[in-house]
This record gives C-alpha cells, sequence and structure tokens, in this order.
C-alpha cells in the first residue's frame, strides 16, 4: 500500500495528501458540474439571447425607452406599476413586467412580455430556460429538494475548500512546480497539469469557493435567525433590506388604515382620470448626466396613467462592492417630470459590507467585458484543475493494475464516472444547445423538454461508459461532444434568420462571443480526443518482462556468434 493510502501515518504531509486525495476524489464529479456550470454562468445572459433567436434582431435607438413606455400604455393601462428593462450591451431586447390591481405579491402576480427595442411591438420568443437552468443548477442542481440541493453543493463547496488547503500543504514545491510541465510523461504529465491549474488560479479559487459558502451560510446555518427572529428567513432579510419586521410593517398599516380609507374615494377619482406621462428622454439624459456617464438600466413607473405617478430610474450598473443593492436611482413626478427628494444613503454594517463585497465577486454583476473573460477564463481553469485531479487518480494506480492484472472494481467505477462526468457533461450542455433549436418553438412545455434532453443525453453518456472500453469511450463521448459545440452555430444558422457573420455585420458581439467559444470548446474537446486515440497505454508487466526476456536471449545469442566467428 502506498504512502498516500495509509490514512494519517506518516507525518503531517502525507496525513494532508490522503485527505486531499480521498476528500477530492469523493466529491470530484459534482465539483466538475458545479465549476462547470457556474463558469457557463457567467454569461448567463449571453446564452439565454443566443437560446431566443427571436431576439437577435431586436435594435435600439434613442427613441427605445420612449416606445416602451408607449407600449405599456396599451399593454397594461390599469396596472399599478410597470418595470422596464432598457437593452444594454449584453440584452438587445426590452423587457418589461407589471401588475395588475389585486395581483398577487411576488413574482407569482407579475405579467411579463419582451418588445423590440427597434418598434416596441410584443416579441412572442420561445420558451426557454436558457442560462438561467445552467445558474440555477450551479448551487441547486435539478429535481432535488431545493434546501437538500443547497446543503448537498454547501458540503461539496466545503469540501473543495479543504481539498485547496491540503494541496497547497502537500505541494511543498508547488510553485516551482507551477512552471514545470513535462509532456507525454504519463503520470508526470498528468499532476504537472494538476499543479499548474491549481496554481495558475489558485487566489481565485479560494475567492470563488469561500464567497460560495458565504451565499450558501443562510440555508447551511440558519439556526440563528430560527433563533433571533420568530418568523424565520422572511423577518431576517426585511430588516436587513431596512424594511422592519413583517409583524411590525403589519402593525403600523393597521394604524395608518383609518387614515388611508380617507383617501381612497379621492385615489379613485384620481384614477379615473388618465394623465399622460412626462415624455422620458430629458429624464434619461438628466439621470445619466448626475451617474458620470452610466446608462440607464430600469425604468419604474408607479401608478401609471394617474396625476400621481412616479418615475424611478436606475442606473445600469452598482458602482460598490461593500452594498451591491446600491444602485444609483433618481425620482421624478411622472406628470410634470420634476425631480423628486433622493432617498437617504444606506449605510452598511462592516460585517455586512465584507459578505457583500465577496458575493459580489462570486456573481460579478459589476463586471465589465474584460474582466468577465478573465473570470470566465479562471472557471475553466478551476474545472480543468478538478478534472486533472480525477484523472489523475486513475493514473497513478495505473502500475498497480498491471501487477494485477484486471482492473479492481473500485478504480473501474471511478473510470466510468470520470468518463460521464468529464466528458459527458459537455456532451449533455452541447445537447440542450441542439433541443433548444430542434424542439418545435410552439411546442408545450419545451422548456422542460429542453432541460430533459440534457439530463437523458447525460444519462446515456454513464450507460455508454459502462458499456465500452475505457479509451474508446473517452474518444467517443469527446468526439460527439465536440462535433455537437461545433456545429451549433452551423445549426443555429439553419434553423433562424441569425448566424455567425449576420452578428459580425451587424455588431452583436454578445451573439459571436457565444459562438466564437462554442467553436473553440468543441476544438478543444476534439484535440483532446486525438490526443486520447494516440496514446498507447503500457503492456502488462507479464509482456513487458517476456519482451526483455526474448530481447536478452536474442543479445547473447549476437555475442556468441561474433565470438566463434572471431575464433
Amino acid at each position: 500500500m502506498k504512502s498516500e493510502d495509509k490514512g494519517f501515518q506518516g507525518g503531517f504531509r502525507q496525513s494532508m495528501a490522503w485527505l486531499h486525495t480521498w476528500t477530492g476524489l469523493c466529491v470530484c464529479w459534482l465539483l466538475f458540474a458545479i465549476f462547470l456550470t457556474g463558469t457557463l454562468s457567467f454569461y448567463r445572459d449571453e446564452i439565454n439571447v443566443w437560446m431566443k433567436p427571436e431576439l437577435h434582431g431586436s435594435q435600439a435607438d434613442e427613441q427605445t425607452a420612449q416606445r416602451a413606455l408607449d407600449r405599456m400604455a396599451l399593454l397594461a393601462p390599469k396596472a399599478t406599476n410597470w418595470s422596464i428593462g432598457l437593452p444594454n450591451e449584453r440584452e438587445p431586447a426590452v423587457s418589461v413586467s407589471w401588475r395588475e390591481p389585486g395581483a398577487a405579491q411576488g413574482r407569482a402576480g407579475a405579467k411579463r412580455a419582451m418588445l423590440d427595442a427597434g418598434t416596441g411591438e410584443v416579441v412572442e420568443a420561445r420558451e426557454t430556460r436558457g442560462g438561467d437552468f445552467l445558474y440555477r443548477f450551479h448551487f441547486e442542481l435539478y429535481g432535488f429538494d431545493r434546501l437538500a440541493a443547497r446543503m448537498l453543493v454547501g458540503a461539496a463547496t466545503m469540501i473543495m475548500l479543504v481539498g485547496l488547503v491540503t494541496g497547497v500543504v502537500t505541494h511543498k514545491k508547488i510553485f516551482k512546480d507551477f512552471f514545470t510541465f513535462r509532456p507525454r510523461k504519463g503520470q508526470r504529465s498528468w499532476l504537472d497539469a494538476h499543479n499548474a491549474t491549481a496554481v495558475l488560479a489558485l487566489p481565485f479559487h479560494l475567492m470563488i469557493t469561500y464567497s460560495g459558502l458565504l451565499l450558501l451560510m443562510y440555508s447551511l446555518m440558519p439556526w440563528g435567525m430560527q433563533a433571533a427572529y420568530p418568523d424565520g428567513r422572511d423577518g431576517f432579510f426585511a430588516e436587513l433590506r431596512g424594511g422592519g419586521r413583517p409583524a411590525e410593517n403589519a402593525q403600523a398599516n393597521r394604524e395608518g388604515g383609518g387614515r388611508e380609507g380617507g383617501r381612497g374615494g379621492r385615489r379613485e377619482a384620481e384614477q379615473e382620470v388618465a394623465v399622460a406621462l412626462t415624455p422620458i428622454a430629458p429624464l434619461l439624459a438628466q439621470a445619466s448626466a448626475r451617474w458620470g456617464g452610466m446608462p440607464v438600466g430600469n425604468i419604474n413607473v408607479e401608478r401609471p396613467g394617474t396625476a400621481r405617478a412616479v418615475i424611478e430610474l436606475r442606473a445600469l450598473h452598482g458602482d460598490s462592492l461593500v452594498d451591491r443593492g446600491a444602485v444609483d436611482t433618481m425620482k421624478f413626478d411622472g406628470v410634470t417630470g420634476a425631480p423628486l427628494t433622493p432617498a437617504d444613503p444606506r449605510t452598511v454594517s462592516a460585517t455586512r459590507g465584507f459578505y457583500n463585497s465577496l458575493s459580489s465577486l462570486h456573481m460579478i454583476h459589476f463586471a465589465g467585458p474584460v474582466l468577465r473573460m478573465l473570470f470566465f477564463v479562471a472557471g475553466l481553469i478551476g474545472t480543468a484543475m478538478v478534472a486533472t485531479g480525477a484523472v489523475l487518480w486513475v493514473v497513478k494506480r495505473a502500475p498497480e493494475r498491471l501487477k494485477l492484472g484486471h482492473t479492481p472494481r473500485g478504480h473501474r467505477l471511478v473510470e466510468m464516472l470520470n468518463v460521464a462526468a468529464i466528458a459527458g457533461l459537455p456532451l449533455a450542455v452541447g445537447a440542450y444547445f441542439w433541443a433548444n433549436r430542434l424542439i418545435p418553438a410552439d411546442m408545450v412545455t419545451r422548456s422542460d423538454w429542453e432541460i430533459r434532453s440534457f439530463f437523458i443525453v447525460w444519462a446515456l453518456t454513464l450507460v455508454h461508459a459502462v458499456l465500452r472500453p475505457h479509451a474508446r469511450a473517452w474518444i467517443e463521448q469527446l468526439l460527439l461532444a465536440a462535433a455537437l459545440l461545433v456545429l451549433a452555430p452551423v445549426l443555429n444558422a439553419a434553423t433562424s434568420d441569425s448566424h455567425l457573420f449576420a452578428s459580425l455585420l451587424a455588431g452583436r458581439w454578445s451573439l459571436v462571443g457565444v459562438e466564437v467559444v462554442q467553436i473553440a470548446t468543441g476544438a478543444g474537446l476534439g484535440y483532446i480526443a486525438w490526443r486520447v486515440a494516440r496514446f498507447k497505454p503500457p503492456q502488462k508487466a507479464s509482456r513487458r518482462s517476456a519482451a526483455s526476456s526474448s530481447k536478452a536471449v536474442e543479445s547473447r545469442s549476437r555475442l556468441a556468434t561474433t565470438a566463434e566467428s572471431a575464433s
């Protein structure tokens, strides 16, 4: 038995190596899925748009905001509020939502639509979960109880943090090894690749893992909230947002009921008279100038069509990591356009500021194109780190299998799970993209069938890994994943009016980015499949020793013949 398998015998570093190996192996397949889908979630909005080709032709101009307001006056003239998300570099269309009188609270009571930014017409986009499915799967999996899934992901994330720390302790020359890569050296090459991917983005790995735990802490450790707040999470978050506890708010509403009732008749009378909103363009220019050129991202109108209408403009991005909810806002009288008194600035405690800073870094809502790309690359490196670690476990035990003359069941199980997780998940993602284009756009529950396609293909990769020889399973799944991803832009061009060259000419860079990454990823998977196909596994020990013995006998025979000739 090797020293790393002796548990806590052999010193501190050896015990850390044992802990690093076995904790990593237990969750490596789940961590690979979490890392890969989390990395794709950095471009969640871009994937959403790509998977709704009906929106690709939307082009914004200076009149987009006014068209959206005019359309809302026709769509929802009696709504209590309108919310309008304006186009930006990641979202070409206008997203609108509204709430009718008496509608249920929360997201369930809101109605939604997408508008063409150039015409203001309602766009009937296909039903799809798009990048949102990958984002939710990243921390809630799918088909599980939400709390149980978050607990499972939280446990895997904690093990990932343990693996990072023990990996640094185990490799005493880890930074020196980072600059060393020896190709075509079997186990040595896999260890070099694992070390390099671990060290190259080590600060990112530590940050993304620890901040992920912080984001899950309300689910992993809810006991403090339950003890301090009788109404649980709702009360905690209501007070955290500055709104007071629900019970206190309910009491205040009861006390103010009489006063509000006295004004009810006047309000109803005001609502009967339709009042037009002030033009929006001057308000947008005023807000953008106040925010140093930051564009307006959202328009919210309270009590539209009445003399008491209020227009609230929200900046596209916040500029604070400490308070990630602090997006610049301005309020205007909806009829006259006069600025209203701004809200008092919020104060954030040091503890809340620390939490907000790390959670903002984890979700990078603030990031521009360059920083988002760097995070994406770092996420791919982290995904590769997990993958190389899983493969290294198998490669490291190859000599043991050669001595035994067969593959132990445990080793074979790890081999099959490696193939299905590391090659199978990109294959399932490619199938998800293809399902988005092949399933009829008007099919009922089509978004559910897109997701089912993802899991059906992923399950089939495990069946394939069980039935096929190990090397052939790797090659076949990698090649199929490569084909699906490289040909996804071709399928897009064949099934929609949008294609890569049209997006290039129109300057739709988010769509160009999605398809370029699809092609590049597919090409990378194809290259890996080619390298696996060229790899020649070592022969069994018995054959190797027999061959060496034969060569020795032949060499001795030649020497004897030479000596006899010389004499």
